[in-house]
């Protein structure tokens, strides 16, 4: 790491809300580009930086800061440009040189520890005298918190964040409690905190320690295995391990956290269940208001079942196709019934019973809404249907006023529609099942559709799996094939495979392939080649926009961080002029193909409407969100990013660790996407990643082709490995309970 000594020249730049900051420095006779969070540092200040140099494209050497300490200037040129620097509130220029002229170098001692002395200047009363030591004394405060947390391992960014959460009594608060940084600083998580803490002096048994360790278990198994809830024993086990202290103390702190609420305990299914609050009031509110939704089936049905039979058979003269036993069932289902499922592999007609129960519906004089859980899945809705349909968050009203946690409508203003049709079910979480559920007025009617064997949500939580397991609420599903085109290899194929069956790889027909390769090395080569020239010349694919590489693992060879860096280099190499930026590990540079990996509700995004009218503006961009990197700024800072749904967001540099490169991406990220052709390496790893429902999930993302890169038995292993990793959630529980209860 390099290090730099100077006096700070020029404030060329600072975004006041991240601190992020461009400085000349002034190094004996030389002057030197520094960037970074230097949120306190002003004009004549001494400073000693540490950090990285780097040869920007355009501004030639920086240094990219990661550490500072700030000296307070050692001559009198130094103090009047400090006092000038517009730091010090009532000071300017003239002020700070009658002050400097007055006091000399005893100026900054005088301003510290008798500031009524700035009287003796002439022009400072003694309203502006108050005033200029309460700024000076805060200035000398905020300071204070960057040095000691830098002390501590903070880096500069995150002292910024902290300042501006806590003001001057940050290093206080964070005494008597490190952990609070977990729950009000976005970015620091427990680890980060307890490092903090024990570095401090924290003891090992600290009640803050304990109970931010069981908190922080409860909160890591559902944002990485999907559980709403552990069991209470196993909850405290993990903690005692993750702190290494006596499981006695902990199973003390867990009913602390019980008492005090932050844990809710419930027995489920026989088990003592430990929630975060949020979690429990998701799941149990979500199995009422579903159950609640569903008692209002004592009315008759829409439409009776002769005319019903009129209508299809009118749609079937229309369209020119007959409709299958199965799909006439499903929309009479729905027809019949406040609530319905619908569950099915592809080509199994979920797309036709939808349009169809539109068709219906709209002919009935009933208002209709569709929507999907992600951009890319309600434009895929809308094409297969021809109707409008919008995420879940945009009909929710998401971010349009800063009601509660962001959502508009609720049982407050719920949703004005007679029907939703929710499609891509299999992808909802808990969390948004309860906020669509909370916007559904009492006598609308629900449609959920999905399909149940793909992977579960990223989110905690099996909404679908478990309302389906429930057996109360109507539903179907449907077996038959009914798509039969230039896909119909991907679709044939993706139900043997569901049924434990071996796919046929290069049939006559096309559309599905495998390329053998046992080695690492040589099946990442292939992917590469595939991607970039053999798949665009013999199809004519876009290779960066119609050709996806999905693969189930990050890390390795074959996982999506070395597959990215090698595709990178192939599809977007650098060029003279084309701007990058590195962030969170990696290079991104204009043309890359990028994905959001967090959900960053405030964000602003706009869109030009439908047929060029107006501008639609939003806020909010969800985890797996898809789109291109346009353009990187380094005058104003900002990175540019077009999202596949056309939806265009300004990212503050210091924001960039929220994007990741998107040419290879995880089956997981895939769900609720689909794209023309689909690149799978498949080379042996561990058993849990390798399952028949990721395998299954991936295929069916592809629409025309399908190429797997790797060995025939890994393919079988994982469809012989039908292990569905079980999720800890109380939803079917609760729903069975609440029917056992009807008289």
């Amino acid at each position: 790491m390099a290090e730099l000594e100077g006096m700070v020249a020029e404030i060329v730049y600072r975004n006041e809300d991240n601190g992020f900051t461009v400085m000349e420095v002034a190094c004996g006779q030389e002057s030197v580009t520094a960037v970074g969070s230097i949120a306190f540092l002003q004009q004549g200040e001494q400073v000693h930086l540490w950090g990285d140099w780097v040869e920007h494209p355009e501004y030639g050497r920086q240094m990219k800061v990661t550490r500072y300490e700030a000296v307070l200037p050692s001559t009198e040129e130094g103090i009047k440009r400090y006092l000038a620097s517009g730091q010090i509130d009532g000071i300017g220029p003239a002020t700070a040189e009658a002050i400097v002229q007055k006091f000399g170098m005893d100026t900054l001692q005088i301003m510290q520890f008798a500031p009524q002395r700035l009287m003796e200047v002439s022009g400072i009363g003694k309203v502006k005298c108050a005033q200029i030591a309460e700024s000076f004394a805060q200035s000398q405060e905020a300071r204070g918190v960057l040095v000691f947390l830098q002390s501590y391992g903070v880096s500069a960014l995150f002292a910024q964040r902290i300042y501006k959460t806590y003001g001057v009594g940050a290093v206080e608060m964070i005494r008597q409690n490190p952990y609070r940084l977990v729950q009000d600083i976005e970015g620091i998580g427990f680890k980060s905190a307890d490092r903090i803490a024990l570095s401090m002096g924290i003891e090992a048994d600290n009640p803050f320690r304990l109970q931010a360790g069981i908190t922080y278990i409860l909160s890591a198994e559902a944002g990485e295995n999907g559980h709403v809830y552990l069991p209470a024993e196993w909850a405290q086990q993990r903690a005692a391990a993750l702190l290494q202290v006596d499981l006695a103390l902990v199973e003390n702190a867990f009913m602390q956290l019980v008492i005090s609420g932050s844990i809710i305990l419930e027995d489920v299914a026989g088990e003592q269940a430990a929630y975060l609050p949020a979690l429990y009031t998701a799941e149990s509110e979500t199995a009422q208001r579903l159950w609640d939704l569903a008692q209002g089936d004592g009315q008759a049905p829409l439409m009776e079942m002769d005319r019903l039979e009129e209508e299809l058979q009118r749609l079937e003269r229309e369209q020119g196709f007959a409709f299958a036993p199965a799909q006439k069932e499903a929309v009479a289902l729905c027809l019949r019934h406040r609530v319905a499922v619908i569950t099915g592999g592809p080509g199994t007609g979920k797309t036709t019973i939808i349009r169809s129960i539109v068709t219906l519906l709209e002919g009935l004089s009933f208002e209709v809404a569709l929507a999907a859980p992600t951009g890319r899945a309600a434009k895929r809705m809308s094409e297969a249907t021809g109707h409008d349909a919008s995420t879940l968050h945009r009909l929710l009203e998401y971010g349009q006023g800063g009601g509660e946690e962001g959502f508009q409508r609720n049982e407050e203003m719920p949703l004005e529609q007679d029907v939703l049709i929710v499609d891509e079910v299999s992808m909802m979480d808990i969390s948004l099942a309860y906020r669509l559920m909370r916007a559904l007025p009492q006598g609308s009617r629900l449609i959920l559709v999905g399909d149940v064997d793909q992977l579960p949500s990223v989110g905690p939580g099996n909404f679908l799996r478990d309302v389906l397991q429930c057996g109360r609420i109507p539903s179907i599903r449907l077996h038959d094939i009914y798509r039969q085109n230039d896909s119909s290899m991907i679709v044939i194929n993706a139900h043997r495979i569901n049924e434990g069956e071996m796919p046929q790889f290069n049939a006559p027909e096309g559309g599905f392939f495998i390329e053998r390769r046992g080695d690492m090395a040589e099946a990442v080569a292939s992917v590469v080649a595939l991607n970039t020239t053999r798949i665009p010349k013999h199809f004519g694919f876009d290779p960066l926009r119609q050709v996806q590489v999905l693969t189930p693992m990050r890390k390795g060879v074959a996982g999506t961080i070395n597959l990215n860096a090698r595709l990178q280099e192939a599809l977007n190499p650098p060029a003279p002029g084309k701007a990058e930026r590195r962030a969170g590990g990696q290079i991104l540079r204009v043309g890359d193909k990028i994905m959001q990996i967090k959900n960053n509700y405030q964000l602003e995004w706009v869109r030009a409407g439908a047929g060029g009218q107006g501008i639609e503006h939003g806020e909010g961009v969800f985890n797996g969100d898809m789109g291109e990197l346009v353009a990187l700024d380094d005058d104003e800072l900002l990175a540019t990013v077009r999202f596949d749904d056309e939806r265009v967001a300004l990212y503050e540099y210091n924001q960039l660790d929220e994007l990741e490169l998107a040419y290879a991406i995880s089956v997981h990220k895939s769900q609720g996407s689909e794209f023309p052709a689909v690149i799978l390496p498949l080379v042996a790893t561990t058993p849990l990643l390798m399952t028949r429902n990721l395998l299954y999930t991936a295929v069916t993302r592809a629409r025309e082709l399908v190429v797997i890169v790797g060995r025939e038995w890994v393919v079988g292993n994982m469809i012989g490995n039908n292990r569905i990793v079980q999720r800890y959630s109380g939803l079917l529980p609760r729903l069975n309970r609440l029917y056992e209860e009807l008289p």
